[in-house]
């Protein structure tokens, strides 16, 4: 029965590939996007004069919006029609490329950026829901696990494509970019996807949605700023406890509702609330490695904006690996066993990363790197598949808006909180006797300001001594990293269920049985 269904589902949709090539497409321009502009920020600065709050909010417009809209995108698509919203949101991403390359100010491109982030709410969760109604089950692991690769590695892609972009054109371009790329996207929605929609999903309610985004953003935002302000500065306080006072009330509010927008219900289901956690800790690694290395290669290894994208191509090597690797590593062994795997090389890869020293060259750099971008794979796509197919067939927008919620506050909290840290050892390593207030206070900001100040004064102690800094800095949040990556590979191994419906779906992959569940769940979203 399950080889009919596939086979006639394979036969309503012959061009699903094209398709699957354009959504990874679209979810690789999301992925480079946030991280695209920071090779960019130094040349924008200097040239539409923004100061340094300027060139964060630059930065993290986009992140915010991101994270605090994602869950009422996933609902909106499943009222209003999955390929629909996903069209909308592709359109009002290239809507906000185009007003960031036109704009001449700081305020333009802010606004450009939050605009930006408002298409990709709606357009990641929605990739993702829609696979079910293109792929049958034994296709829809390697859909899935394309999809996630390519979101990932759009992130370390960020520099490559900066660093180019800047080398040619003027800095509009890492806008400009998006435009072709999110115009195919639209052009392969509108011929090439099937819509689908959940006929009882319930209105949208504007009082729990500005409750989500509300709660949302402003944790979002003070994770983002207390690294900068410090943790017992009054706004990130007051923002931290705002957070907490719009979540709880929108617990209170949904609790009651047939089909709430923050559906506690799925976070019951131990494979989905498992599965979630540990993709969120991979997006909380990936993130914040993506924020320390740049530095670490420019500052420390001397490499400019292009060639330390192209140095982190190892890491992108070992995610491409295991991402390809993953679905009949999960057939044999299961997701558990593949996770926790995952888990403990990312583990190592910390550990091994965290012996590096000022002496230490690229080489090694790029062997803990490419251990660490297997990892990666390893714990990242075979959660997103299982959490992904634990979900009901009706609430395949919803749930993938939740899931994805997490693992994006998942991404803030990996870049405020290794950042904190990595920033506070470093501060307190530099040596800085002797030198002007100011020289000094420029210089404890970051490596790069150091640096600057030690170019400027002649002063190679001071170099020397920022690089040491930096290094004790990324060894302390190496530890952290990898200490985290051990203990949720034990709670992995410990807690997943057995046989999940990412088993069920991978395993049929590999031809070892029918999957009637999962034949049911896509005839469902076919309707």
């Amino acid at each position: 029965m399950a080889t009919v269904t596939q086979a006639a589902e394979a036969q309503q949709n012959p061009r699903r590939w094209w398709a699957l090539g354009a959504l990874v497409a679209s979810m690789l321009v999301l992925g480079f996007d946030m991280t695209i502009l920071n090779v960019a920020l130094p040349t924008m600065a200097e040239q539409l004069g923004a100061d340094t709050g300027q060139q964060q909010w630059m930065a993290d417009a986009y992140v915010v919006v991101f994270a605090a809209l994602m869950l009422p995108a996933g609902m909106l698509g499943d009222r209003f029609g999955r390929r629909r919203m996903l069209i909308v949101g592709l359109g009002v991403f290239l809507a906000g490329s185009l007003v960031g390359a036109l704009a001449g100010d700081v305020a333009p491109v802010i606004v450009a950026r939050a605009v930006m982030g408002v298409g990709g709410a709606l357009v990641m969760p929605l990739a993702m829901s829609v696979l079910p109604s293109l792929f049958a089950p034994a296709e829809r692991a390697r859909a899935i696990g394309a999809v996630t690769a390519s979101s990932a590695l759009g992130i370390p892609l960020g520099p490559i494509v900066g660093g180019w972009l800047l080398d040619h054109f003027w800095w509009g371009s890492i806008f400009l970019i998006n435009i072709p790329m999110v115009a195919i996207g639209i052009a392969a929605c509108l011929f090439l996807l099937p819509e689908t929609h959940d006929p009882s999903s319930p209105r949208v309610d504007p009082l729990s949605t500005a409750l989500t985004a509300g709660g949302l953003g402003a944790l979002v935002y003070a994770v983002i700023e207390a690294p900068h302000r410090g943790w017992g500065d009054p706004l990130c306080l007051a923002l931290f406890g705002a957070s907490a006072v719009l979540v709880a009330l929108l617990v209170v509010r949904e609790r009651g509702r047939v089909r709430p927008l923050l559906d506690l219900a799925l976070l019951a289901r131990r494979g989905f609330l498992l599965n979630t956690l540990a993709a969120t800790l991979g997006m909380f690694v990936l993130s914040g490695l993506m924020f320390m290395l740049p530095q670490y290669l420019q500052a420390v290894l001397g490499y400019d904006a292009f060639g330390t994208g192209v140095r982190l191509l190892p890491m992108m090597g070992g995610l491409l690996v295991a991402a390809k690797g993953a679905p009949p590593l999960v057939a044999k062994f299961g997701s558990r066993g593949v996770i926790s795997a995952g888990l403990v090389t990312l583990s190592f890869a910390s550990f091994l990363g965290a012996r590096t020293t000022v002496d230490s060259g690229y080489g090694f750099a790029a062997l803990w790197l490419a251990i660490t971008g297997l990892g990666f794979g390893f714990a990242m796509v075979p959660p997103m598949t299982a959490a992904i197919n634990a979900l009901p067939a009706d609430r395949a927008g919803s749930g993938s808006g939740l899931l994805l919620t997490v693992r994006q506050v998942g991404s803030a909290l990996g870049i405020a909180l290794l950042g904190s840290l990595l920033a506070s050892a470093y501060s307190d390593r530099l040596d800085v006797a002797g030198l002007p207030e100011q020289a000094a206070d420029a210089a404890g900001d970051s490596v790069v300001g150091a640096h600057l100040v030690a170019g400027r004064l002649g002063n190679d102690a001071l170099a020397a001594s920022a690089d040491s800094a930096y290094i004790h800095g990324m060894t302390v949040a190496l530890v952290v990293i990898g200490v985290a990556a051990l203990v949720t590979a034990l709670l992995a191994a410990a807690l997943l269920p057995k046989d999940e419906a990412g088993e069920q779906d991978t395993a049929a992959a590999a031809g070892d049985g029918p999957d009637p569940a999962a034949d049911v769940a896509a005839a469902r979203l076919d309707a």
